[in-house]
């Protein structure tokens, strides 16, 4: 009962997600017995996640929506999961060497990444992120580079013809991935063609790729394929992957990237 007891808001906000995203639907009564909060607390977090378009109540509990995913927006999402997302960016940021050449992926998850390299430098850093961009301009020891692109609107990546053409003709000692789905036999997707074809790209022109992504990405099978599971050497995500309760598909699919020679860190 006590298990979760004094987890900060935004943790406690997160886990409950992933509670319902791991059942049809979950009841007010079990998640609170699971967190070891009152009813009232429950009820409370159930209704700022259907404010942010996560979950939907029904009578004595909630469902869950794939809203935050489908056309949320990275404003939206940029607060969503703040917590797991900079222990994730520090844990990634601490595989990077000083003095490699690193191409940062655009993605919520990044930036947080960005925020951490300036600890890692001196580093040349290329981004396909507005966002990171403006974390990294002027930081010491870091050369940024800006790929060209088109930015995605409500997303701020870069994408399209002219960020495939700059990326072919650079070569990156290290490539930081967001991801939005990672599946045990499909491998790693995205939501959009645009994005999976610049990932393509920098898994192409890097000679490691190092993998992000929160655990409720784990055991989805996105709308394009980037890659077969082995494809990345390393893969970072935080500590529920590995819990059948919160996560059900995340042990399956840690055990499955394990078995393609894939390098799992939880963070």
């Amino acid at each position: 009962m006590c298990e979760y007891l004094g987890m900060g808001v935004a943790n406690r906000l997160d886990l409950t997600l992933r509670l319902v995203q791991g059942s049809d639907r979950v009841s007010v009564s079990e998640l609170a017995h699971r967190l070891g909060v009152s009813d009232m607390t429950v009820r409370r977090d159930l209704a700022e996640l259907e404010r942010q378009g996560l979950v939907k109540r029904v009578h004595g509990g909630a469902v869950a929506t794939r809203k935050r995913e489908d056309g949320a927006g990275f404003a939206a999402r940029e607060p969503w999961q703040a917590a797991t997302k900079d222990r994730l960016g520090r844990a990634v940021a601490e595989l990077v060497e000083p003095g490699s050449r690193v191409l940062l992926d655009a993605g919520t998850t990044t930036v947080h990444v960005a925020e951490h390299l300036a600890a890692r430098a001196p580093l040349t850093v290329a981004v396909l992120s507005i966002q990171a961009a403006v974390r990294l301009a002027d930081v010491p020891g870091i050369e940024l580079l800006v790929v060209g692109g088109r930015s995605r609107p409500g997303e701020r990546s870069l994408v399209g013809p002219l960020a495939l053409r700059t990326l072919e003709a650079l070569a990156f000692d290290c490539f930081v991935m967001s991801i939005g789905g990672v599946h045990g036999e499909h491998g790693w997707s995205e939501f959009s063609l645009d994005d999976a074809a610049v990932k393509q790209a920098g898994l192409a022109q890097s000679t490691r790729t190092v993998a992000v992504a929160d655990a409720t990405k784990l055991g989805v099978r996105s709308f394009s394929r980037v890659a077969e599971p082995g494809a990345v050497g390393t893969f970072v995500t935080d500590t529920a992957a590995d819990d059948a309760t919160t996560h059900p598909h995340g042990p399956q699919t840690l055990a499955a990237l394990r078995d393609a020679g894939v390098h799992t860190i939880l963070a």
